[in-house]
C-alpha cells in the first residue's frame, strides 16, 4: 500500500468511526431531556447555581412555569437539543451534588425534628444519648434550651427555644453528613445565596 492509498484508508477509517449512531443519538436525546426535566423542578437558587449557558437558563426558567401540555414538551426538546451540543458532565455532577443535600436535608429535618422532641420529654437521659453519639456538642447549650423549652411548653407560651433548639440540632447534624468536600460545597453554595440576598 503506497502512502497515497494510506492517506485514503485512514480517511474511510475517521469517516466510519464518526458515523453517528441513530439509537445512541435518541438515548442521549432521551436522557437530555430527563435532565431538562429534573432542572426544571428545581428552586430558582439551585438553578441559577447550575454552569448553563445563559439561553439555556432562560428556557430552563421559562419550562418551569408551563403546564405539562405540548409547549412544554417542545421547549423541553428545545433544551435537550441545546444541551446535545454542549459538555454537559459539569451540569450532571452539580445536579448529583443538588439532589444529593436535598435527600440530606430531609434526614437532618426528620431526625433533628425527632431529637429536639425526645429531648424535651426526656431531658438528661437524652442529652447523655445525644452526647454520646455527637461529642462535638455543647451540653451547656443544649441543657439551657431544653430548660427554657420546657418551661414554655408549661407556660403555654410560643416554642421560641424549641425552635432555637432544633436549629441547633439541624447544624450539628448537617455537620455530622457532610463530608470535608460537600462542607466545602455547601459554604460555596451559601455565599452565593447570601450575595443573590444581599443584591436583593
Amino acid at each position: 500500500m503506497n502512502e497515497e492509498d494510506y492517506d485514503g484508508y485512514d480517511e474511510d477509517v475517521e469517516y466510519y468511526a464518526v458515523r453517528p449512531n441513530k439509537t445512541q443519538i435518541k438515548k442521549e436525546i432521551a436522557a437530555l431531556f430527563a435532565l431538562g426535566e429534573e432542572m426544571s423542578n428545581l428552586s430558582p437558587d439551585q438553578l441559577n447555581t447550575l454552569p448553563l449557558p445563559e439561553k439555556i437558563l432562560q428556557a430552563v426558567r421559562e419550562v418551569s412555569g408551563m403546564p405539562h401540555k405540548g409547549a412544554r414538551k417542545r421547549l423541553l426538546k428545545y433544551i435537550a437539543g441545546q444541551l446535545h451540543l454542549i459538555d454537559v458532565a459539569p451540569i450532571i455532577e452539580k445536579m448529583a451534588r443538588i439532589q444529593n443535600k436535598s435527600a440530606h436535608a430531609v434526614r437532618e429535618h426528620h431526625l433533628a425534628e425527632q431529637w429536639r422532641d425526645r429531648l424535651i420529654a426526656e431531658g438528661n437521659e437524652a442529652v447523655t444519648e445525644l452526647l454520646d453519639d455527637y461529642p462535638e456538642a455543647d451540653s451547656q447549650q443544649l441543657r439551657q434550651l431544653i430548660r427554657n423549652a420546657q418551661k414554655e411548653i408549661a407556660a403555654a407560651k410560643p416554642p421560641k427555644s424549641a425552635r432555637m433548639l432544633y436549629r441547633y440540632l439541624k447544624e450539628l447534624l448537617q455537620s455530622d453528613y457532610l463530608s470535608p468536600e460537600e462542607d466545602e460545597a455547601e459554604a460555596d453554595d451559601e455565599d452565593v445565596f447570601d450575595e443573590d440576598r444581599d443584591e436583593r
